[in-house]
């Protein structure tokens, strides 16, 4: 598999944005309308949202502003999924990355701002828990993670052995996402049972990168992020395999796709449906759509099938806004039941 070094922009594409500054600058174009600078011609499209996601959309982005040879300059942040919700629905960005479905509070704050969204599954991940590679475990069930990182455990659960008499002796660390992330929403729904109920004395962090080094370097440590982080560090971590009851399931692109995997979710972009109808927005996320196949494996996540990624490319040219999610996440959803979900909620519409 291939493998990316994260937040990297080429030589030539730091060339081609300093040209557009000396230019005169970038200027702002009003809500979701997005930017262009004032004499460059140059367009820019705003991304953020999920660290979870930000592997597959700088990819795309780089791709992208290599095909277009400077003329259109997409960033791409990570504040988390909660954090670019919020910009997004301020009309800040024009394209938000998120792990988890649009909740029913962003909904209502997307809707009373005027800003309808199109939603768009993009690939699929494996939550993975990792651990020091000189942990002794290889797997761990549910409930054992529900009693390392549930409130009670705050204070109480600070040696392994704390947590299981078969574990080893040692202290433990915890390192995992920043609260306003959709990884953290997902991983705290689907362990402890509740969304965003957890201990609260681990170091969270919306960069996963922090989460890497942190067990990495400490052999009683163990953290949570999407599979691409692992997938990109496999030398230096440990996944654990996850029993829900089944029996442990390693995390990889086939338990996912199976849907055998029990932390396996989709993984999302929205696009503000009113910014679709500039041409360097509606460009990049057609250019995003049409690539994610093959861009997916080379980061550690995994595609969808053809057919839905065309689906989703109609969506986006249409700018059929709506959500097909009611607002809640679903655990343990697998691919065929996500693309079997119509849209449901239309919120505001696109305008004309």
């Amino acid at each position: 598999m291939d493998k990316m070094v994260l937040k990297r922009v080429a030589p030539a594409f730091a060339a081609a944005l300093a040209l557009a500054f000396a230019a005169g600058g970038l200027s702002a174009c009003g809500p979701g309308g997005g930017q262009k600078a004032k004499s460059s011609g140059v367009q820019t499209v705003r991304v953020d949202g999920s660290s979870t996601v930000f592997p597959l959309s700088e990819a795309a982005a780089e791709q992208f502003m290599a095909e277009n040879s400077g003329r259109v300059r997409v960033t791409v942040g990570e504040s988390g999924t909660g954090g670019g919700f919020a910009k997004f629905c301020r009309g800040e960005t024009e394209v938000q990355d998120a792990s988890r479905p649009i909740l029913e509070t962003e909904m209502a704050t997307c809707r009373a701002a005027d800003i309808p969204y199109v939603e768009i599954p993009i690939a699929f991940d494996g939550l993975t828990v990792v651990v020091h590679p000189s942990n002794p475990l290889n797997s761990v069930t549910i409930a054992q993670l529900k009693r390392v990182w549930e409130p009670q455990a705050e204070g109480q659960i600070m040696n392994w052995r704390q947590a299981n008499p078969a574990w080893p002796n040692m202290p433990l660390q915890l390192f995992g996402a920043g609260t306003a992330s959709g990884t953290f929403d997902f991983f705290t729904e689907a362990v402890v049972g509740t969304a965003k109920s957890s201990r609260t004395d681990f170091t969270p962090t919306e960069d996963d990168n922090v989460t890497v080094q942190g067990v990495a370097t400490n052999p009683g440590a163990m953290g949570f992020f999407g599979i691409a982080y692992y997938e990109q560090n496999k030398q230096r971590l440990k996944a654990l395999a996850i029993d829900a009851g089944a029996g442990p399931i390693a995390p990889n692109a086939d338990t996912v796709a199976a849907g055998t995997y029990p932390l396996a979710r989709p993984m999302f972009l929205y696009a503000n449906a009113n910014a679709l109808r500039r041409p360097a927005v509606q460009q990049f996320v057609q250019f995003y759509v049409a690539n994610a196949a093959r861009i997916a494996p080379q980061v550690g996540y995994i595609p969808l099938p053809a057919s839905a990624y065309e689906t989703y490319a109609a969506r986006v040219r249409d700018r059929t806004a709506g959500t097909a999610f009611g607002g809640h996440q679903d655990v343990g959803a697998n691919i065929a039941e996500v693309l079997a979900r119509p849209l449901a909620e239309a919120g505001a519409p696109p305008a004309p």
